[in-house]
């Protein structure tokens, strides 16, 4: 039950009808117990800033930030994650003990967390990226962080691809398609196969004993992933990084990871309903 007491938290992004995250964290918090709720505010682009100034006013216990506002909202936090940083972006906002509002950046952790719960571990492992966009780069800097041996970036733009390979170090170089053929985890990271049947590289790229992970997530099983699957490679669905970028939102807010599997349930549950 809702009280005077509830603490409210929320995802600002435009547009925002269409988010899963309510959906994830009531559910999470629910199970809990956590006297907690969760919503979601359309804030026009550019309005990052205000959207601060009213969290600090309300009194919210904590921000999910997507598109457009993940740079503006990074550039108007008092303090940055390493994470946040780096990327100079922020999709996660929360309270310091000292009352400063603090961005995080759990998107390239979630992916982690996904791999892992795949039984997938990034450590000495080539990676190759398809894209340059923000997903990617928060890809980049979680699987360089993680301990990747090697980190290749692929895109259209050489130019876009030298700017977020930077963000592997030593590890990082940019490169061409081929290079799927040889790496031990391929990740897709661009919008090639929503809603669609468009694949984003050449099947015959693919092998048994990799693992090939999509951030795609609607079809759940992309394209892509169904021809990693016909060869014997590891499929990783989208759906994965959602919940733990999520369930690492919370974490962050309340002090403990929420349950995965409540959180990956309810995601389902409002996938179905949307496809009816």
């Amino acid at each position: 039950m809702i009280t005077g007491a509830t603490t409210v938290a929320a995802v600002i992004g435009s547009p925002i009808a269409h988010s899963l995250s309510p959906a994830l964290h009531n559910a999470a918090f629910a199970a809990a117990g956590a006297d907690w709720v969760y919503t979601a505010f359309d804030v026009a682009p550019g309005d990052g800033a205000r959207a601060l100034d009213a969290m600090r006013v309300l009194g919210l216990g904590g921000l999910s930030v997507t598109m457009p506002h993940k740079e503006d909202v990074a550039d108007h936090v008092d303090e940055l994650d390493p994470a946040a940083a780096a990327l100079r972006s922020v999709n996660t906002v929360a309270r310091t003990d000292e009352g400063l509002l603090k961005g995080y950046s759990t998107d390239g952790a979630g992916f982690v967390a996904s791999l892992a719960e795949a039984g997938v571990y990034v450590t000495g492992r080539s990676v190759v990226v398809l894209g340059a966009g923000g997903a990617a780069r928060a890809v980049i800097d979680a699987v360089a962080r993680a301990g990747a041996a090697s980190v290749i970036v692929v895109n259209r733009s050489i130019d876009r691809a030298e700017q977020a390979v930077a963000l592997a170090g030593a590890a990082g170089r940019v490169g061409e398609l081929s290079d799927v053929a040889t790496a031990d985890i391929v990740v897709h990271a661009t919008p090639v196969g929503m809603a669609t049947e468009e694949m984003p590289l050449d099947a015959a790229l693919l092998h048994a004993g990799q693992v090939v992970a999509d951030l795609v997530y609607h079809p759940l099983e992309t394209a892509l992933l169904a021809a990693a699957r016909a060869v014997g490679a590891t499929p990783v669905d989208g759906l994965g990084m959602l919940v733990h970028q999520a369930a690492l939102q919370q974490q962050i807010w309340l002090g403990s990871l929420p349950d995965i599997g409540v959180m990956r349930a309810a995601a389902l549950r409002e996938l179905a309903a949307r496809s009816r």
